[in-house]
This record gives C-alpha cells, sequence and structure tokens, in this order.
C-alpha cells in the first residue's frame, strides 16, 4: 500500500511540471490554421494625367498554390541586364527608357518622386518602371556598398 500511494504521489507531482513545461498546450485553444502567405509586392511607377510620375503598391496575383509552389502568369520580356552602381550612383530627373522590371540583389538606393515622395530600393525589391514620360523621377544610392539588380525590360504587347 505504501508503494502504490508512493507512486501516485510521485506521478501526481511530474503533472504540474508537465503542466509548466509543456505550456499547458492542452488547454489552450487549438492551434490556429495555417498562417497566410506573405504576397509579392510590386512598387509601380508610372506618369499620371498630371505629367508626374507617381507610385503605387501591387500585389502579384498567383495562381492556387500546388504544394508548396504558387506562380504568376508568365511576363513576356525581351532581355535581362545586370547592373551594379556604385554608392555615388546619382541621376538628376529622368524618365524609363521603356517599361521594364527593376529587381534590386544587393544594396540600395532609392527613387525620389516630384512630391518628394522617395521609395526605397532594397535586396529582394521588385520596381516596375513605367514611367516612359513626363517629369520622371531621380535616382540615388543609399549607403556605402554597390548596388546590384537586374533589369527585365518587358516586350512591348
Amino acid at each position: 500500500m505504501l508503494k502504490t500511494w508512493l507512486t501516485r504521489a510521485l506521478v501526481l507531482g511530474w503533472i504540474p511540471t508537465l503542466l509548466v513545461a509543456g505550456g499547458i498546450r492542452w488547454l489552450d485553444e487549438p492551434a490556429a490554421s495555417a498562417q497566410e502567405r506573405t504576397p509579392i509586392k510590386v512598387s509601380r511607377i508610372y506618369t499620371g494625367e498630371d505629367g508626374q510620375t507617381h507610385v503605387e503598391e501591387l500585389d502579384v496575383p498567383l495562381t492556387s498554390s500546388r504544394g508548396a509552389t504558387e506562380l504568376s502568369d508568365p511576363v513576356p520580356v525581351t532581355s535581362v541586364q545586370f547592373r551594379r552602381t556604385s554608392p555615388e550612383y546619382f541621376i538628376d530627373w529622368h524618365t524609363a527608357p521603356r517599361r521594364q522590371y527593376v529587381i534590386t540583389l544587393a544594396g540600395e538606393s532609392e527613387v525620389e518622386f516630384g512630391d518628394g515622395t522617395k521609395v526605397r530600393l532594397y535586396p529582394g525589391h521588385i520596381l516596375l518602371a513605367e514611367d516612359t514620360t513626363g517629369q520622371g523621377h531621380i535616382s540615388r544610392a543609399i549607403g556605402d556598398e554597390d548596388r546590384i539588380s537586374i533589369f527585365l525590360p518587358l516586350a512591348e504587347q
């Protein structure tokens, strides 16, 4: 009988320890369902009716998930160009030479618009430059390291 009582006391003594160590998970609400995935964002710069360059943030539409992969519709491009700009990089008011995606891989820069708005281009940032007319924008380096980027000119549609 003493042995049974000691065994029960020992087992019951572990229950509070397990509750604390385990975070009382089984007493909480059920775990939330899968977290919503982060959308792919693109900063689109374009010329407005006022002749000024403006910016809007777009989400890239993705197809329904196939396992761990989601895809956008294909975007026809004409070429790929790799670019390295130094920390001295500065281009005063200019327009985009063509409609193109600009994807920053390393380093940072920024694009400034006529109203003083600035968009920071950091690693992973996707810019869609469509301001081929009007006042345009200013481009400048930020920081003290080179910026590496990829330019993808869009095929005319």
